[in-house]
């Protein structure tokens, strides 16, 4: 029989520790393992996202609880994606692992109280006997050899070290504009691309394109990799909550970051990334500057009598944008003017109204720069404050305009 003692923190709750020695007496110290260690429930729920909803290999609804070299190892994966946190344990004795069915782990943790709990498990049928003070839980686990192990890992060819927070940064600023068509897997990822001076994040679903070059990240090697998006999310997800640098470990088919508490491992999407600077239009002559947030909520108006997935058409002429949109099916229509900064030629242009407000909505300045050339020609959104040592633009191509 091996008995382990776990203390659970509820998820909204800060991790803390403390002792609950009623407990010690639930347990048979004879023949057991013991094990007390402090959890929370957030650890379990950042493994769990990796964890597909719809398995067809049954054993992958499970964490892998692991106890070894004095650690609680949980593991969760989808057989392409691996994540693993790592908690310590305050007393050990003996090694083993059981496999937990994720989603009753997660609903029972969530409701418990903050209490010292008990896991009992029968090493011949792995059922699980789960206590606390004032409650009694049994359910079977699965004997953790079944779980699937990760292939040995390539020796890593290149590896680097980055700060949590400007990984978490680099993918927020990109992720948006990855493709979802299935049709198209090498779209539906963020691109790496590593320069000795930098790296070039790009995401593109072939009608919108975003390039963000962060300098503050200065690798010395060149390389490249897809991370595609689902892992890219958990990733942002679990790193916006870590402080403290990331360790990046690049072999020949995946890519490891390393935290003091996880390890999220992925492998890369397959295939070469379409040439992102041929896209970029180079000489752009007609710039204006205009307040983004009062632009993005005419959009957003305007964008209400448009057709579905419909067209927002811009007109552009000295100091004033003028946005409009119609539906002639049910004699629809819509315009807003606003001030901008802008002399040249009168202009107009058309951008599909989903996409528009989708780039709108992820610069982060006060204002924006719109660059734009012939009407057939792709648009160039840029920030007009950027923050020292990154550079994000986007590019949207456009839509052909009818006479209205």
């Amino acid at each position: 029989m091996k008995c382990v003692q776990i203390k659970h923190c509820a998820y909204q709750h800060q991790q803390r520790e403390y002792y609950n020695n009623a407990a010690d007496n639930l347990i048979d110290y004879h023949n057991a393992t013991v094990v007390k260690l402090v959890t929370d429930f957030a650890h379990l729920s950042a493994v769990s996202k990796v964890v597909s909803q719809k398995n067809t290999i049954a054993i992958l609804d499970n964490f892998l609880f692991t106890i070894k070299d004095n650690m609680l190892i949980a593991t969760g994966t989808d057989k392409e994606n691996t994540i693993t946190a790592r908690m310590e344990l305050l007393e050990c004795e003996g090694e083993g692992s059981v496999a937990v069915n994720v989603k009753r782990m997660l609903e029972l943790l969530k409701e418990l109280p903050d209490q010292s709990l008990v896991f009992e498990v029968d090493d011949n049928n792995f059922e699980i006997h789960l206590q606390y003070h004032n409650g009694d839980y049994k359910f079977v686990g699965v004997d953790g050899n079944e779980y699937p192990r990760k292939e040995e890992e390539p020796e890593a060819k290149l590896e680097m070290i980055i700060p949590a927070s400007e990984i978490t940064k680099s993918i927020e600023k990109t992720i948006f504009a990855a493709g979802t068509d299935q049709l198209r897997p090498i779209m539906m990822g963020v691109l790496w691309d590593i320069k000795p001076e930098d790296i070039v994040f790009v995401a593109s679903d072939t009608h919108k394109l975003v390039r963000y070059v962060n300098s503050r990240v200065q690798p010395g090697f060149e390389g490249s990799f897809i991370l595609p998006t689902k892992p890219a999310s958990i990733l942002s997800s679990i790193l916006s909550k870590e402080a403290g640098d990331v360790k990046v470990m690049i072999d020949s088919k995946s890519v490891s970051f390393e935290t003091e508490t996880y390890t999220v491992n992925c492998q890369f999407i397959n295939g070469k990334y379409p040439n992102y600077n041929a896209a970029i239009p180079q000489s752009n002559p007609y710039e204006l500057i205009v307040d983004r947030t009062l632009f993005l909520n005419a959009i957003r108006r305007v964008a209400v009598f448009a057709t579905e997935g419909g067209l927002i058409q811009l007109e552009i002429s000295d100091s004033k944008i003028t946005i409009k949109s119609q539906d002639l099916e049910y004699s629809l229509s819509a315009k807003e003017s606003l001030d901008c900064d802008y002399s040249g030629d009168v202009l107009t242009v058309g951008f599909n109204k989903d996409k528009l407000i989708e780039v709108v909505s992820n610069i982060s300045s006060d204002n924006l720069i719109l660059r734009l050339s012939a009407p057939g020609r792709p648009g160039l959104f840029i920030p007009i404050e950027q923050a020292e040592k990154e550079d994000w633009l986007a590019l949207l191509m456009p839509m052909v305009v009818p006479n209205m």
